[in-house]
């Protein structure tokens, strides 16, 4: 006899083989399913957004194909959190359309970071080309310590 594993129970056992039968393995698991998103919800849930520092800047890029710089926004809040958010609109129905397959998402996205002291937040500059954001924050220079130092002995 075959050995079931045990997140099959019995029901899922008689069901196994058929065809039609959707088995979620994450069902179970404290986050919810991308099933259970309702679709106007689920739109910009994984924006992606990159931040990399250099040793001018740091600079943040996201992705958001077919998006107009209407639809986003950035913003700088007092506490230093750099704010990116935006919203794509539901395509119009027509309806004599006749749907297939809906994959692309709509609806409002929302990411922060929160911003490090060097950072010159009144200088901050964001452009959108070919559906790429790039939010560049200027740094400023962190002055270093003089390493030489005469220390002065004592007795």
């Amino acid at each position: 006899m075959a050995m079931i594993p045990s997140f099959f129970n019995n029901r899922s056992r008689d069901i196994i083989f058929d065809p039609f039968f959707s088995f979620d393995p994450f069902k179970n698991f404290p986050f919810p399913s991308s099933s259970l998103i309702p679709r106007e919800n689920s739109a910009f849930v994984n924006t992606r957004i990159d931040w990399k520092e250099t040793p001018e800047a740091h600079v943040f890029k996201a992705d958001l194909p077919g998006l107009k710089k209407e639809e986003v926004k950035v913003e700088i809040e007092d506490d230093r959190v750099l704010q990116i958010s935006g919203e794509r609109n539901v395509e119009k129905e027509d309806k004599s359309d006749t749907w297939h397959r809906v994959e692309r998402s709509s609806g409002k996205f929302l990411r922060r970071f929160k911003l490090p002291e060097n950072a010159k937040i009144d200088q901050v500059k964001a452009g959108l080309e070919n559906g790429v954001l790039t939010v560049t924050v200027p740094k400023e220079e962190v002055k270093k310590p003089d390493v030489k130092k005469a220390i002065e002995i004592s007795g």
